[in-house]
């Protein structure tokens, strides 16, 4: 039993046998391993040279595609007060920022044309009123320095006002400043 286990544990003396057996097959086998990696090689370029390009030659780099895209996030408007025909009346600007709350009675707003809600700050004044709406109120947020000017808030509250039973005149227009006289 020895010897039979003994056997079973000596290497394999014979020849080593691979997939190439003769000459003729060696050549064949190093000119695929260098070919082939070269085909392979020149298809993917193909595959990957052939989608569009945005480079020298394309509109990417134009002046006014550079423009787009590093343009500024915001823009300051400068208004002249003075500019009477350009001013929004008290209706234009109550459609536009008042009846988003006002028209509903949304967060405890007085409602367009009630006059029981709108009575007691009728009593305050005008004064009062536009204080409240330019500086904010309750839940009111300031409406100074928004999109309208003062004056265009103030001809809103006339307007609100006026539907909810007071009796207030038009403010009058601001007067132009005097370096634009000059």
């Amino acid at each position: 039993m020895s010897e039979a286990h003994a056997t079973e544990q000596q290497p394999h003396d014979g020849p080593h046998e691979g997939p190439i057996k003769t000459p003729k097959q060696l050549v064949w086998a190093v000119v695929a391993s260098f070919v082939v990696p070269i085909i392979l090689i020149i298809m993917l370029t193909q595959f990957v040279a052939t989608g569009e390009k945005n480079a020298a030659g394309t509109d990417a780099l134009s002046p006014e595609a550079v423009a787009a895209r590093i343009q500024k996030v915001g823009a300051v408007t400068i208004k002249d007060a003075s500019d009477t025909a350009s001013l929004k009346t008290g209706e234009q600007v109550f459609q536009a920022q008042c009846s988003a709350c006002h028209a509903t009675g949304a967060a405890g707003a007085p409602k367009f044309g009630d006059e029981a809600a709108w009575g007691p700050r009728v009593k305050q004044g005008l004064e009062a009123l536009l204080n409240s709406a330019l500086k904010g109120k309750g839940n009111m947020g300031p409406q100074g320095g928004g999109d309208f000017s003062d004056y265009e808030i103030a001809r809103a509250v006339v307007y609100m006002a006026n539907h909810g039973g007071a009796k207030f005149d038009e403010p009058k227009a601001p007067a132009p400043a005097a370096s634009a006289a000059q």
